[in-house]
């Protein structure tokens, strides 16, 4: 595997993937330890696990360990299909918001997707281990479709997000830090599809490559704000 990555640049290559891997479930473990187990606590922790799972998935694609590559490839876009809706849920649990039909709509159009991925992933998608992140490419239409879903629930969450905060003073803080975090990871990745559009097959590495910081974001500012009780120790 290394010698593959010999002289190349590692901005999301098998070894940071299995850096950011280790981290975000190191930060999901002390989330639980850190916090009592609420709503918030419960999102946040699946939204690490998810993030880290698909690290995971990448960096077996590219260093071949275990199950064959499809199913990595099938691993990893179920992990990452759940982000959304999470988030969604995330942001009203957050602005202490029910918001039930949002919520129900988000999750019903994440397990469509899961089980899709899971009967038809591997016929679907293919997947390839380029010097610097893993190339994902959906057969069809199937880009357009799942972009529109991925991309419109994340920007749903942040103009949620942005209009709850305004609403409730004592839950603004969280509510921005959410904001912050999510455009953390999504403009970066845009920027870098804009200056080399071939990044586009690579868009699900390269955004969870950048999800680092809202990881990082979610552990040390929205979980502090969010006044979720702590546990004692």
């Amino acid at each position: 595997m290394r010698d593959g990555y010999f002289g190349k640049t590692f901005c999301f290559s098998p070894p940071v993937m299995l850096v950011t891997f280790l981290l975000e479930f190191a930060m999901a473990f002390y989330v639980l330890w850190r916090y009592k187990l609420t709503t918030v606590t419960k999102i946040v922790v699946a939204m690490l696990f998810c993030l880290g799972v698909f690290q995971l998935a990448e960096y077996m694609i590219c260093g071949g360990l275990g199950l064959g590559h499809a199913e990595w490839v099938q691993l990893g876009y179920v992990a990452i299909t759940l982000l959304p809706a999470l988030g969604i849920h995330l942001t009203a649990a957050l602005a202490k918001k029910k918001a039930r039909p949002l919520i129900f709509a988000a999750y019903a159009t994440a397990l469509g997707y899961v089980l899709y991925f899971i009967a038809y992933g591997a016929q679907v998608i293919s997947s390839q281990c380029a010097p610097n992140y893993a190339i994902f490419d959906m057969d069809g239409q199937g880009y357009l479709f799942y972009g529109t879903y991925y991309f419109g629930w994340l920007l749903v969450t942040i103009a949620l997000a942005t209009l709850w905060a305004r609403q409730k003073p004592k839950q603004a803080a969280a509510l921005r830090w959410t904001v912050i975090g999510y455009s953390a990871f999504i403009v970066p990745a845009m920027v870098a599809n804009m200056m080399d559009p071939a990044t586009m097959r690579a868009i699900p590495s390269i955004m969870c490559g950048f999800a680092i910081i809202l990881a990082i974001v979610l552990v040390w500012r929205v979980m502090p704000l969010s006044k979720t009780p702590l546990r004692k120790h």
